[in-house]
């Protein structure tokens, strides 16, 4: 969705704000010992005391309110009776719908102590992330922000699952844009202002290739290597007059109105994170996410 006023903007804070407080109570949940399903619980119990659902489960049928993924599932693991164990990666994906708005946000927690490579694994995916915000900007092209991901990911020693990406978001979980995290050349839609799109680097430390479970939800490297994710929904913004109290910077460089696919860095706008997670702070909707934050 395009934001186009005050109105839509509140309702993806409230979104974001929500989904914010999901992923703190999960993450502060996690340990050896405890299960899939009874973190699962835990932010549904969150979703129900702030008057939102799990979107996976009212859009697709998905059985459980929230994503949980171990070791090799990178994405749409199905909560259950699987208990975390010390070295486990643990991958919590939490899209809520709050008053006819969604909002997506991920991230990746160690169990205990676990591995140099997965240690690496983990914060490669969130400083692809981060180095991804250079160019999640009104005026770039969607394509920019696979580039500068993948860049990072091979430079780091790790593959991007190509299979997976991210999307623009707000009245329904999937919505246009695809956001690929590679360099996709069809990928050539200009970002604009008001724009909602999440931004998700899904990283394995081995191929890359994922195929789809038996249970037709979960995806698994193909190689079995573990797997990381690291998410947020973001409003794209340009001047800031559309979007009240949203940080903004100069104009984006254009030529008869058709921005440039690759205009100086200095130049870009800043986006706006509506749901976040573990270090990426909001202004528009996110308290500080608690503990380990």
């Amino acid at each position: 969705m395009s934001i186009n006023g005050p109105e839509e903007l509140s309702g993806m804070r409230a979104a974001g704000a929500v989904v914010c407080l999901v992923l703190s109570a999960m993450r502060s949940a996690v340990r050896p010992g405890i299960t899939t399903g009874e973190l699962d619980e835990v932010g549904a119990g969150v979703m129900r005391q702030h008057g939102a659902r799990s979107a996976p489960a009212m859009v697709y049928g998905f059985p459980g309110a929230n994503c949980i993924s171990l070791n090799d599932e990178a994405v749409h693991g199905i909560p259950g009776k699987r208990a975390l164990q010390e070295g486990d990666l643990v991958k919590l994906d939490v899209t809520v719908e709050k008053n006819g708005f969604m909002a997506d946000a991920a991230l990746t927690v160690p169990v205990g102590e676990v591995s140099e490579e997965r240690k690496r694994l983990v914060a490669c995916a969130e400083r692809a992330f981060s180095k991804a915000m250079l160019v999640a900007r009104a005026g770039f092209r969607v394509s920019e922000i696979g580039r500068v991901i993948e860049r990072e990911v091979r430079r780091s020693g790790f593959s991007v699952i190509r299979d997976l990406g991210g999307h623009g978001i707000g009245r329904t979980i999937h919505e246009e844009p695809r956001v690929p995290n590679y360099a996709d050349p069809e990928a050539n839609q200009v970002l604009t202002d008001g724009l909602v799109i999440t931004v998700e680097p899904i990283i394995a430390a081995g191929s890359g290739r994922a195929f789809v479970a038996q249970d037709k939800w979960t995806v698994v490297t193909a190689d079995h290597r573990p797997s990381a994710h690291y998410e947020h929904t973001l409003v794209i913004t340009q001047g800031g007059k559309t979007l009240p109290r949203v940080r903004s910077g100069s104009q984006s460089a254009s030529n008869n109105g058709v921005p440039s696919p690759t205009p100086p860095l200095r130049l870009a706008p800043r986006p706006a994170v509506v749901a976040c997670g573990r270090r990426w702070r909001s202004d528009i909707a996110c308290p500080s996410p608690g503990p380990g934050g």
